[in-house]
């Protein structure tokens, strides 16, 4: 599967053509101030510190961009302007995490 593509639809359907951030707190600072229009989810703190003793041993870590749902389940939003294989160990870092501290939401 491509990229996504955007399009303008008036006057006539033409592509928008997308250019890359330049810097991810850029697009961290639009989608936290539009949290709610564009997802629903309520704001609630940038550069959310956490530490954690679990499976994934003594680590620290910050969340981008931690928000809270309509059934008050927090969500998390992590920015990056490339992909690799550690994206996944920090998803499944930030769920242990989550799953550890229920209470606190």
């Amino acid at each position: 599967m491509g990229d996504i593509k955007l399009f303008n639809i008036k006057p006539s359907v033409r592509a928008i053509e997308l250019k890359p951030a330049k810097l991810e707190k850029g697009v961290q600072q639009l989608i936290e101030a539009n949290m709610e229009a564009f997802f629903g989810i309520r704001f609630l703190q940038t550069e959310y510190v956490i530490n954690h003793a679990g499976e994934y041993e003594n680590q620290a870590g910050r969340i981008d961009s931690l928000g809270i749902d309509e059934n008050n389940s927090p969500i998390v939003f992590e920015y990056k302007r490339d992909s690799n294989e550690n994206v996944i160990n920090q998803g499944l870092f930030y769920l242990d995490w989550l799953m550890d501290h229920r209470a606190d939401f």
